[in-house]
């Protein structure tokens, strides 16, 4: 069973809620109270890295010096990933923070992944690399940096491969809660008044656990709720398709599987290529949209919606304020969603946060207390909520991986939150397989 964890954030009245399982107890929980912190990319690329190592700056803000890598996405694969981390940097400075890029076809090339991520552990200042999202490669690239470094903390965020071949090489997986959300996601659209659940992945995906799992939580709460729930398949936007290819055969299918399934329809697709394609049709024919794969409001719908929000960088409650209103204006009102503050900036920047905390000696690396306090200072007023990771086969629960979400927002007039935070996910879907 879960207990629930609720954070009380300071100036910003953020809650926090993070469930752990394990607990007698099936609601209720302990509440704990956070404070908040105040506070030249070096290129990683191929075998080398293409800018000296920076010297350590004595002068940062509170005295104390640290050096952390972060490793992710391109801004064409993963651009809030990539913002996040540039925020982290903005804040400390980048003789405390190296930035480094995975290849966009990083399943076609393992091998330069794992030597980005390992020519950051040839920085002797290195205390700690954060890789978000830990595509295919991190866990090979972990094991050769424990093998080095074994001072270095290694972080995962948002984990491609099986946890059982990361969680030992890691000191910290954090991912987006796929059991929850598998669930929450289709309860939402039922609440919304859909009728057919349309999931639109490609085979790599559906190969790993976190994708995969999610789909069978998800067929099982359609059967819950009276719903359709149907697959359909996509080219994958790392192979010989590329991007371009993978999304334009969205902009061609989405009128079509309309047509089929009708507007009373909820779509979701598992990557973040497929996004603005699909919501832009989807806009456009009807259908609903309740949150992306790693939701945000800048996923998927500044494409789709032709928005340019570069004045609005880094100010969220903005940005979500331009995107409803392009929404709303499109025809969109009840029907499309999101999470107020992006994951995979949050994600980026929360756990670089965190990580330095414990590198300071301020925090516990595993302690979801501290972790709480780290993101909410990227995500000040949103609701989170989440769980210890559990296997579904041997109900053992994770020590140092955590799953996590965000209330879900639906774009309207005005727009409001689904109170997702709040649910209590029947028991059965924790270990649904």
């Amino acid at each position: 069973m879960k207990k629930k964890i609720i954070n009380a954030i300071l100036s910003f009245a953020v809650i926090v809620q993070i469930s752990s399982c394990g607990s007698d107890q099936t609601s209720g929980g302990t509440s704990l109270t956070s404070a908040s912190i105040t506070g030249e990319e070096a290129a990683v690329s191929g075998t080398q890295q293409d800018t000296a190592v920076p010297e350590v700056n004595d002068s940062t803000e509170d005295g104390q010096n640290f050096r952390i890598g972060i490793v992710t996405g391109s801004f064409a694969q993963s651009e809030d990933d990539r913002r996040g981390a540039e925020a982290f940097r903005e804040k400390y400075g980048a003789d405390n923070v190296t930035l480094a890029v995975y290849p966009d076809n990083f399943t076609e090339e393992p091998e330069t992944t794992v030597q980005i991520i390992v020519n950051l552990a040839e920085d002797p200042e290195m205390k700690a690399i954060i890789v978000n999202q830990a595509v295919d490669g991190t866990t090979e690239a972990f094991r050769r940096v424990r093998e080095k470094r074994p001072d270095i903390l290694l972080i995962a965020g948002e984990a491609y491969e099986d946890f059982s071949d990361i969680e030992p090489v890691s000191d910290l997986v954090v991912n987006c809660d796929f059991v929850n959300r598998g669930y929450l996601i289709i309860r939402t659209a039922h609440e919304l008044g859909c009728e057919t659940f349309v999931h639109i992945s490609f085979p790599r995906h559906m190969s790993y656990e976190t994708v995969a799992r999610r789909v069978t939580v998800m067929e099982a709460a359609c059967e819950e709720f009276g719903m359709t729930f149907v697959k359909e398949e996509a080219p994958d936007p790392t192979t010989d398709a590329g991007v371009p290819g993978a999304q334009s055969f969205i902009l061609a299918h989405v009128p079509e599987w309309v047509e089929k399934y009708g507007e009373k329809t909820a779509f979701f697709c598992t990557n973040d290529a497929h996004t603005e394609p699909l919501i832009k049709k989807l806009l456009e024919c009807g259908g609903y949209f309740i949150e992306a794969d790693l939701p945000s409001p800048l996923m998927g719908y500044p494409g789709a919606l032709d928005l340019d929000l570069a004045k609005e960088s880094g100010n969220f409650e903005k940005i979500l304020e331009t995107v409803e209103d392009a929404v709303v204006k499109a025809g969109g009102a009840g029907r499309f969603g999101t999470w107020a503050y992006s994951y995979g900036y949050t994600v980026s920047a929360g756990l670089a946060e965190h990580v330095r905390n414990v590198i300071l000696g301020e925090s516990e690396l595993t302690d979801i207390n501290d972790l709480s306090r780290a993101y909410s200072v990227f995500s000040p007023g949103a609701d989170w909520n989440g769980a210890a990771y559990i296997d579904a086969a041997t109900g053992n629960r994770s020590e140092n991986t955590i799953l996590i979400y965000q209330d879900t927002y639906i774009f309207g007039v005005p727009g409001y939150y689904m109170g997702s935070t709040k649910i209590d996910v029947p028991e059965k879907y924790l270990t649904v397989e």
